[in-house]
């Protein structure tokens, strides 16, 4: 299990992850749109967010630096904006964190498969501390 940086931004986040690259001289970077992923009729995709990150990761000194806008209409705050991110192969260690964090906090999306992840999901913790965590299937992707 690690514990990785998960930082949102605010339309602006394939400057800032090309930006990053640059300075610590990692890898290229790998970016996802939200326009890459396949089309779901019951939540169409508004045109203004096809070019959006949905998800780039960067490793800078050893650590896994991961990334991506907001979603149009979605609530951001600068200085808020940073979240931890669990990332395991075991899918029990997440559900059992998941339900020990949830506890008086505030679950933003319940643990459930996504064309990502086996096991994802998102949550404030009752310190207002946001978490995202997630099954590492040892594939691309979180």
């Amino acid at each position: 299990m690690a514990v990785e940086v998960y930082l949102t931004f605010n339309g602006n986040c394939r400057e800032a992850v090309e930006y990053y690259a640059e300075i610590f001289g990692t890898e290229k970077p790998q970016i996802m749109a939200f326009g890459d992923s396949k089309p779901n009729p019951e939540y169409p995709l508004p045109e203004e967010a096809k070019d959006l990150v949905m998800h780039a990761r960067l490793t800078i000194s050893g650590s896994t630096v991961m990334f991506s806008d907001t979603f149009p209409g979605s609530p951001f705050t600068q200085g808020n904006n940073i979240t931890l991110a669990i990332v395991s192969k075991d899918i029990d260690e997440i559900k059992s964190v998941f339900n020990k964090l949830k506890e008086g906090g505030t679950v933003g999306m319940e643990l459930q498969e996504t064309f990502w992840s086996k096991c994802y999901g998102q949550l404030t913790d009752k310190f207002g501390i946001g978490w995202q965590l997630s099954h590492d299937s040892g594939e691309t992707g979180m």
